[in-house]
């Protein structure tokens, strides 16, 4: 794993850099030149080859990982992963003793190829033919295909020469050791998964979201089930090199999962996975090549995991960052919405919206901390909604139209409770204050029409400011 980076820096500098002791751990940093040749695949053939090759697995992992993670099944790949192993394993027990190369990666893959297929039937099986779910399948099938991978490695250890014939890279990825005929059978691969994925497109993402739509249509779920699972299969078998089987999975569940965090459209969340994969890929091989002690696998599956991280962060759709800005925005908006009707409510009983009132009224009423008044207070008077006169707050022109919309909202949804919900009139402040900010112009017409068939536009049907309200309503 570690030549995949001498070689590229020996091409930058005419000659690799020193190894270094045996013990000698440090990383050395590279320079801006290095960065720039190895991004743009100038550092060397066999650094380009190995980028290239793991950009394009991870174009394919992120298309095909989508509809694995909306049909639930991204632990599949996982599954299968493991069970490739006991494929390879026989794959090089058959070839030594028939006579063919033993480390053919076309055979070997092949192999892979097979376990897996019959790894995905025997959790179909478990699930079809016996009470246990698929988590716990997936699980059994996980634990004694691997266990019987390892069986046959320790076997094959014991052999004449007494090596697992470079098997164990199979385990953890071998990134540096790709060559050009293995990075364009796995580039094949992969094109391969993307354009079946593609052309079945439209029945993937049927079965994604209503299987028992799709089947009331006459399409075979069980069977585009397997479909997807063979394209997770194809997968899995090409990044085995790159990754390794306990790694490529990774790439399968987290490009789809970071992608969902910035779009709700299949299509967009498709094409950024696949963006999310080969970024990911590209960026820890050429992270690899420039630090070489590092394993390429690994460096490439935490590649993926920043982008991860910075998608949940600060994704605009779904980020948490933007969602508690979101969050933040709405509290200030609710709290001013909250003050004008304050304000309102507590000049009401004089007949004029233009009577003042104090901070101190104004928590007094909403039963606020002093700091949360003013805070609203600033907010209302930066908009021009209130002016301050003689240290009290007065509504303006604009702030009374609105605290009037904002009060004869509140009303209407109260007013609404009472007639058609039999809440007690006692216990409908609080439920208003939370629904009448999300009443829309829709909704609002709907309310009044129901309440003028009755006669009963509101007034207020509790007491108010500081000259109490008509608890029972009113014509207006």
């Amino acid at each position: 794993m570690t030549g995949l980076g001498h070689l590229a820096l020996a091409h930058v500098h005419g000659a690799a850099r020193p190894r270094g002791s045996l013990t000698d751990v440090g990383v050395d940093l590279p320079t801006l030149g290095e960065v720039f040749d190895v991004m743009t695949l100038r550092a060397g053939h066999n650094a380009a080859v190995v980028v290239a090759g793991t950009t394009m697995l991870g174009i394919a992992a992120g298309v095909v990982g989508v509809f694995a993670l909306l049909r639930r099944r991204s632990l599949m790949g996982d599954a299968l992963a493991h069970a490739t192993l006991p494929g390879v394993a026989g794959a090089f027990l058959v070839a030594m003793w028939i006579g063919l190369d033993a480390r053919s990666m076309p055979l070997l893959l092949a192999g892979a190829a097979v376990a897996g297929v019959i790894g995905a039937a025997s959790v179909q099986g478990i699930v079809r033919f016996s009470r246990i779910r698929e988590d716990a399948a997936i699980g059994i099938v996980l634990s004694v295909f691997f266990g019987l991978g390892v069986v046959m490695l320790s076997y094959i250890q014991r052999l004449d020469g007494g090596a697992q014939g470079g098997l164990s890279r199979f385990i953890f990825g071998q990134t540096a050791a790709m060559s050009r005929e293995n990075a364009l059978l796995m580039a094949g691969v992969a094109a391969c998964a993307v354009a079946a994925a593609l052309l079945l497109f439209k029945q993937f993402r049927l079965v994604c979201f209503d299987a028992d739509y799709a089947r009331s249509l006459g399409w075979s779920v069980g069977g585009i089930d397997l479909l997807m699972m063979a394209l997770v299969v194809l997968v899995t078998v090409a990044g085995l090199q790159a990754v390794g089987m306990l790694l490529v999975v990774a790439l399968l569940i987290i490009p789809p999962a970071a992608a969902r965090f910035w779009t709700d459209r299949l299509w967009l969340m498709t094409a950024a996975s696949a963006a999310i994969g080969g970024l990911s890929g590209h960026l820890g091989a050429s992270a690899s090549a420039l630090a070489p002690r590092l394993p390429t696998g690994a460096v490439i599956v935490l590649a993926a995991g920043v982008i991860f991280l910075f998608s949940m962060t600060f994704a605009p759709a779904r980020g948490l960052a933007p969602r508690a800005l979101r969050h933040l925005k709405l509290r200030a908006q609710v709290g001013r919405e909250h003050a004008l009707r304050a304000l309102y409510e507590l000049a009401e009983p004089q007949g004029t919206d233009e009577a003042g009132a104090t901070v101190g009224d104004v928590y007094g009423a909403r039963q606020w901390s002093e700091g949360s008044a003013r805070s609203a207070l600033r907010g209302l008077r930066s908009r021009g909604l209130i002016e301050m006169r003689n240290g009290e707050a007065a509504l303006t022109e604009r702030g009374a139209e609105a605290a009037r919309r904002v009060t004869r909202n509140h009303r209407l949804w109260e007013e609404y409770l009472v007639r058609y919900a039999d809440v007690a009139p006692s216990h409908v402040d609080r439920s208003a204050d939370m629904v009448e900010h999300a009443l829309s112009p829709e909704l609002i017409a709907e309310l009044e029409s129901a309440l003028r068939e009755e006669g009963r536009l509101p007034r207020s049907v509790h007491p108010i400011g500081r000259g109490g309200g008509d608890a029972q309503g009113g014509k207006r």
